[in-house]
């Protein structure tokens, strides 16, 4: 890659050092105008709901509390997306240009930026009429005009637009000609190709949404981008449907209220590290289990079940979870790609505990119940943990050092559960508020965390510091915005897909599927897994969820035993190598080069597929508890 201005042992010229004062002036100033309100908007949306919570508790509730809620919540996800972009932190598949040279590197970061700035600039327009469309709506509580909401949609696209063009500014002029050539010949293409394409029917499907789709995931785009960028190019080639259409399909995707559990979860798994009370449940299973072959195994697989009721967040869990245990299980002799292949496997694992951000997904893309799926979500994620907790017992004979660790004394375990005791409470509050409908599963999460931040402040201290709030706030805004624009994006591609009556064809291809309800399942564990290496969870679900929980019923399939077995199937894929975007991520969290698991990892994703067709033949285990 070229190296940055200023870089040490390179040669400036004169007239670059205003440019690049100039470009880091603009940058600050682009990013001082989004991280702020960003910030605030998080802070805004758990003092609403919390508000609300209480007055309700009152028996004075506020009737445009989630009106309020819902006008902010647009905002948050738009602004924080724009975070993302700034950031460069949108979900994107790098295995493969990570394998190029740095020459091709460069320019596959290029056409990754100027391919977000292509699809944002082609929005702009449309996000303009979509809010002039929007001046005829009135908010029933209280009374606001719809523009009030969605000026957030040009507004972020604006500003979006403007920190693509200072971010292609510090790419080599060359890659960013060749990636204007690039995509401007791409788009003369299918200019020119347009009437061809309207006339090969559903044909068209496969160019846009294999062809281009695929090469813009392979080659580094953002798959939200890649998304929107293949339904834009789709309908601006076969169809005469303006893209404020796409605009409104984006906005409905990302403004389920549901959703506004993502960012609250994501604030609350930071709190959880951030107040040490991750760190206090790890100690507390570290001193009850550390003594006993494959002790400290047993430890990662109990830390990262009863994180990932908390945090909602695979990424989240596993930072929390990595950082504490690792340095021990290391001294003991554990290898690199053992810590890792575990690591990885307990988060495949755990992708059904609640409150999961996938089960908040699948709620309000198929209307399962969330209440439903919290309940059901624990005891196939249970089941798993038990296939590899005896993996990781076999596995621990040849991995662990021969001598044998002291067992704790039983004050240590005493003190360190009484330590533990206020977070290991927070699972279970979360869970029993929102299974006994004491809140739902977005209210409950501002209950969450008002709970950690007084344990914080008055129980484990030190944690939190005024310092460390907005980095905090910013980096909520920017993953949520990541995870939320994701959803707007899968929306609009799959109503295009639906308007193109893919979806019929689908749900007829299937209902074909040789084996009845048997062989429908395991077509869906193969797809899943290949979709969640691919995808990601989140876009796979809102892409094929309403296209194939249908499909499910008339097989006469539970839906929430089918959401679980979805979701579990996605998970393997997720973690699983070479594509799985988690399974870097355990990396980057553990400190472990990925060629390290490469192999090991293996054994563990197998058994926990075992597990997984278990729970798929199964029903009750994901039933038992409804």
């Amino acid at each position: 890659m070229s190296a940055a201005p200023g870089a040490p042992g390179v040669a400036v010229a004169p007239a670059a050092v205003p440019l690049a004062h100039g470009l880091d002036l603009a940058e600050r100033w682009l990013r001082h105008l989004i991280e702020v309100p960003a910030a605030l908007l998080v802070v805004a949306e758990v003092a609403i709901l919390f508000v609300g919570i209480v007055a309700r508790t009152f028996h004075a509730p506020i009737i445009w509390s989630d009106e309020l809620a819902a006008i902010l919540f647009l905002w948050l996800a738009i602004l924080g997306s724009v975070v993302a972009v700034q950031r460069g932190e949108h979900m994107r598949l790098t295995f493969v240009v990570g394998t190029l040279s740095p020459r091709a590197q460069a320019f596959f970061e290029t056409l990754a930026v100027g391919a977000v700035a292509v699809f944002l600039a082609l929005l702009l327009h449309p996000a303009v009429e979509y809010l002039d469309d929007q001046s005829f709506v009135e908010t029933p509580a209280l009374g606001w005009s719809g523009m009030v909401r969605a000026a957030a949609m040009p507004f972020g696209c604006a500003v979006a637009v403007l920190s693509c063009l200072v971010r292609l500014a510090r790419h080599a002029p060359r890659d960013v000609a060749s990636v204007a050539v690039l995509l401007g010949g791409l788009a003369g293409l299918l200019h020119l190709g347009a009437p061809w394409l309207a006339g090969i029917g559903n044909g068209a499907l496969v160019i846009f949404f294999v062809g281009l789709l695929g090469a813009g995931v392979i080659a580094g785009v953002p798959i939200a981008f890649s998304f929107g960028l293949a339904t834009a190019a789709y309908l601006l080639a076969t169809t005469s449907t303006p893209l404020t259409i796409v605009v409104g399909r984006m906005d409905e995707g990302m403004s389920g209220l549901i959703l506004l559990a993502v960012p609250l979860f994501v604030l609350l798994g930071q709190l959880v590290e951030a107040t040490g009370m991750a760190r206090a449940m790890v100690a507390f299973l570290a001193a009850l289990l550390g003594h006993v072959k494959a002790g400290m195994s047993y430890v990662l697989l109990g830390a990262m079940l009863l994180v990932s009721g908390i945090s909602g967040s695979k990424t989240a869990d596993m930072a929390a979870v990595a950082p504490v245990l690792f340095p021990e299980m290391r001294r003991r002799g554990m290898r690199e790609g053992e810590l890792l292949s575990l690591l990885a496997a307990s988060g495949a694992m755990s992708e059904t505990i609640p409150p999961s951000i996938v089960l908040i997904a699948i709620a309000s893309v198929t209307g399962v119940s969330i209440a439903a799926l919290f309940t059901a979500g624990i005891l196939p994620a249970l089941v798993l943990a038990l296939v590899l907790a005896l993996v990781a017992r076999y596995r621990a004979g040849t991995e662990e050092d021969a001598a044998p660790v002291a067992r704790a004394p039983a004050s240590v375990v005493g003190r360190t559960l009484v330590v533990a005791v206020p977070a290991l409470l927070l699972p279970f509050i979360i869970r029993t508020a929102v299974v006994e409908g004491v809140a739902t599963a977005t209210e409950v999460s501002t209950i969450g965390i008002v709970y950690a931040l007084v344990l914080g402040l008055l129980v484990y201290r030190g944690g939190l510091s005024w310092r460390a709030t907005r980095p905090m706030l910013v980096k909520t805004a920017s993953l949520s915005g990541a995870i939320l624009f994701i959803v707007g994006a899968a929306s609009a591609m799959a109503w295009a897909l639906t308007q193109s009556g893919f979806s019929h064809d689908l749900a007829a291809l299937m209902a074909r599927v040789p084996g009845g309800a048997t062989g429908f399942l395991l077509v869906s564990v193969v797809a899943f897994i290949v979709l969640g290496s691919l995808l990601e969870g989140i876009p796979a679900i809102v892409l094929f969820g309403p296209l194939l929980f249908p499909i499910a019923k008339q097989f006469g399939i539970h839906e929430v035993h089918y959401s679980m077995v979805v979701i579990l199937a996605m998970g393997l894929g997720l973690f699983a190598p070479p594509f799985g975007l988690c399974y870097y991520a355990a990396c980057i969290i553990g400190q472990v080069p990925p060629e390290a698991g490469m192999r090991r990892i293996w054994i563990y994703l197998g058994w926990l597929l075992v597990g997984l067709l278990a729970i798929t033949f199964i029903p009750w285990i994901s039933l038992g508890f409804l």
